[in-house]
């Protein structure tokens, strides 16, 4: 059957670059993410432009037209509302339209072409979804694969395991470029840690790397999928486990013991050493102040000596007589100041002997009673 109108669409439209419905020019193809979508088609006009149609099949004016005009018009309108659809917060709207994405559309009351011309798919995208990776992932699938395995920078293994959070940011790029999300992150996530895990040796896997691991980890994995052009987006990776495989852990754990031994070893030899070298030092340099101050000393003493004979010297010339007198006297003194005194005087009495009183002995007695 030809239609009119320049070969228009049932309704008198399609021509002249117009919708199907004839309102007016038709929207272009495609759509981001600004929620815009089909405008619903002017009533009015399609319900005069159906009245038209339907005079060509029914001529006469006849009055059974009128109820089929008015029992189309009322299909058609319930047609027409059934393309108002929900999205939920936790939702994204993609329209489709011939089977051919559109739009995206927001949270909120929208309206799309119902089927068969247009659709209308609502995914989640807000709840976070977690994957493991591991032995628990192995077991969750009954995988016998080693996935867990993997070669470190040091060429031993890791037994690694550890879980992927991931949601959906773009509804769209999700349902349409990738065929199996949960298999392209679970592939994308071994590939990013068995990288991650290559470059660091197993001691540092085991102790201070596991954050630096997660978080470049989940940078990695973010990347691959962005190049995917996936629409997900990585909230954070879990890393459970990095332990050498079961076989050899007992190996292993008797080499961390001797390792963590031998640097207890060392801090101690350290902190012997810290105590010892300062102390050692401190002794030195009292030893080396107690020399320069006995040198000092020393060479005071002897340019003192040397300076009151000097002083002798001087006297002496000047009057030898007196000097020699006086040096005698001063010599004398030093000798018998320490012994017991007997003045004898050859003059007295008739043996010469005369009692001294011993000052000396009472002098100590006094110290004594002191």
């Amino acid at each position: 059957m030809s239609w009119n109108n320049q070969g228009g669409g049932p309704w008198g439209g399609g021509g002249n670059n117009q919708g199907p419905w004839g309102q007016g020019p038709k929207r272009p193809n495609g759509g981001g993410n600004g929620g815009g979508g089909p405008t619903p088609p002017d009533l009015e006009e399609m319900l005069r432009k159906s009245q038209e149609s339907m005079k060509k099949f029914l001529p006469g004016g006849m009055g059974g037209g009128k109820l089929v005009v008015l029992g189309l018009i009322v299909i058609l309108a319930i047609w027409i509302a059934s393309g108002f659809y929900r999205v939920n917060t936790n939702q994204q709207g993609v329209q489709l339209l011939f089977g051919k994405y559109v739009s995206s559309t927001s949270p909120g009351l929208h309206w799309n072409f119902p089927a068969p011309i247009g659709d209308v798919l609502t995914p989640q995208v807000t709840n976070v979804r977690k994957i493991e990776i591991g032995v628990a992932g192995q077991r969750s699938r009954g995988s016998d694969v080693g996935e867990s395995l993997m070669l470190t920078g040091d060429q031993n293994i890791a037994d690694v395991e550890f879980a992927v959070l991931w949601n959906v940011k773009d509804a769209a790029s999700f349902l349409f470029n990738i065929r199996d999300p949960e298999t392209t992150v679970r592939a994308a996530s071994q590939s990013a840690m068995r990288e991650v895990i290559g470059q660091m040796s197993l001691e540092k896997i085991n102790t201070e790397g596991r954050g630096q691991i997660a978080q470049e980890a989940e940078d990695l994995i973010q990347q691959i999928l962005d190049d995917y052009q996936s629409g997900i987006n990585i909230t954070g990776v879990e890393l459970d486990r990095a332990d050498p495989p079961q076989a050899v852990i007992e190996a292993f754990n008797d080499v961390q013991s001797a390792r963590q031994d031998k640097e207890r070893k060392q801090n101690e030899a350290e902190a012997y050493r810290n105590k010892i070298v300062p102390t050692a030092r401190g002794e030195a340099q009292k030893l080396i102040q107690e020399a320069e101050a006995y040198k000092e000393r020393v060479i005071k003493d002897a340019e003192g000596e040397a300076n009151r004979f000097q002083s002798v010297y001087e006297s002496y010339v000047v009057n030898k007589d007196v000097t020699r007198e006086r040096l005698y006297l001063e010599t004398m003194q030093d000798v018998l100041k320490g012994s017991e005194k007997v003045i004898i005087d050859s003059q007295q009495g008739s043996n010469g002997v005369v009692p001294y009183l011993p000052l000396p002995e009472l002098q100590k007695r006094n110290k004594g009673a002191q």
